[in-house]
């Protein structure tokens, strides 16, 4: 067992409580981070007898420095992508064993025949680190010189966010990461981000990944919303560039609570349980319930008017922005959610079909997975090619959406 007691805080500040900037009391410094102001050694965990170190030392994968000077006001570009989807493989007829539904119903309706689920032992975790290396591999780029890793997803491994277990599995030493929960916009909202830390705060390498396993909270007695949904994840590895070569032309993101109930997952409480404390001041009861998450509830007619209106729109105001037309756009990108959604989005904007990226029929909707994954496909197909201007645009739960038009590569 070991016992590590927090330093004197006041004292670090100062200088002071152990000498030469060494902090004692159970800490052992190892390397150098940067704590109120003043750079630290990085800390490990000593035991409480014997005053032995543990090998396992907090912050080891930390940069001592800086590895290069920000600079501010870079354009941004795709440079690699990625993939993965779990091994198992569902199809319509399979769902036709579950629920009261067969194939024909599924695809006339939806344009999905398959898609893969979670089985076993696989983990989000894991889908999120075989893409993010496929995407490094693609781009010719390093783990260790990733400088961020945005981590888009819904359905995290654990409570807290996935982000940091990804970054450090991929072993991008010297990034940081955090999560990013915007429901099947994700990827979308994270690809912005990340060109607004290249331009905004002059990082270089900024891996984005997508990764969801909405199986996990689908009922699967429900043929309204079991049918469609898939797992899987997707990146793409933004590079810092010249502003002339900037492969964001423009962009436009969106947000409506007032949708909020057309597509949701509530948390829900336990059953009622002994109370341990009572109280006659009108507050709740104590200890709190356990809670969870509900299945998905989803208006499928609310979304799908929801999207046919206002991903048009999203999309022409990210054209405007750019300063180009909808025949500018070599392949139109959306969030794979639904055949008649994508087919009603291209219509309105006058894209033909043999424009259009759709890998829906496999896989079905997966989410803040659903991008990257059909770019992955269509680069690697052979069909997206090095110039190529993409419309992107990813909807769903919040109600959130957004649009980009980019160039790959």
């Amino acid at each position: 067992m070991v016992n590590a007691v927090a330093p004197n805080v006041a004292g670090m500040r100062a200088g002071g409580g152990g000498g030469g900037g060494m902090v004692r009391l159970g800490l052992v410094r190892s390397g150098a981070c940067l704590y109120g102001g003043r750079r630290w050694g990085r800390v490990s965990c000593a035991a409480a007898a014997g005053g032995g170190a543990e090998e396992v030392v907090i912050g080891e994968a930390t940069a001592t420095a800086r590895r290069f000077p920000r600079i501010v006001g870079l354009g941004s570009k795709l440079i690699g992508c990625g993939s993965a989807v779990p091994k198992f493989e569902l199809s319509n007829d399979d769902l036709a064993q579950i629920v009261e539904t067969s194939d024909e119903w599924i695809s006339v309706r939806t344009g999905i025949r398959k898609r893969r689920v979670l089985t076993g032992g696989e983990t989000v975790n894991e889908l999120a680190t075989e893409a993010g290396k496929k995407a490094l591999e693609m781009a010719e780029v390093e783990a260790d010189q990733v400088d961020l890793v945005l981590m888009c997803t819904s359905t995290p491994d654990d409570l807290f966010g996935s982000a940091t277990q990804v970054h450090t599995a991929l072993g991008c030493k010297n990034a940081w990461a955090f999560d990013i929960t915007a429901a099947c916009s994700g990827f979308l909202v994270g690809l912005i981000t990340a060109t607004r830390f290249i331009k905004g705060g002059g990082y270089k390498n900024i891996l984005v990944i997508g990764a969801d396993a909405l199986s996990k909270h689908v009922d699967w007695s429900d043929r309204g919303t079991c049918i469609l949904f898939g797992d899987g994840a997707g990146a793409v590895l933004v590079q810092a560039t010249s502003g002339e070569q900037d492969g964001l032309f423009g962009f436009d993101i969106n947000s409506d609570g007032d949708g909020y109930k057309h597509l949701k997952a509530e948390t829900t409480e336990e059953k009622e349980k002994e109370e341990i404390i009572s109280s006659s001041n009108g507050s709740t009861r104590f200890p709190p319930k356990k809670p969870a998450y509900s299945f998905i509830q989803m208006n499928g007619k609310e979304v799908f008017r929801f999207a046919v209106k206002c991903v048009p729109h999203s999309i022409e105001a990210a054209l405007q922005e750019a300063g180009l037309s909808s025949s500018s756009i070599d392949w139109l990108l959306l969030h794979q959610a639904n055949q008649r959604i994508i087919d009603a989005v291209a219509s309105r904007l006058e894209i033909p079909p043999q424009k259009v990226l759709s890998n829906l029929a496999n896989y079905g909707n997966t989410s803040a997975a659903s991008i990257p994954l059909a770019l992955d496909e269509a680069v690697r197909g052979g069909k997206v090619k090095s110039g190529d201007v993409i419309a992107a645009s990813g909807f769903g739960a919040g109600l959130t959406w957004g649009s980009a038009i980019l160039r790959w590569r």
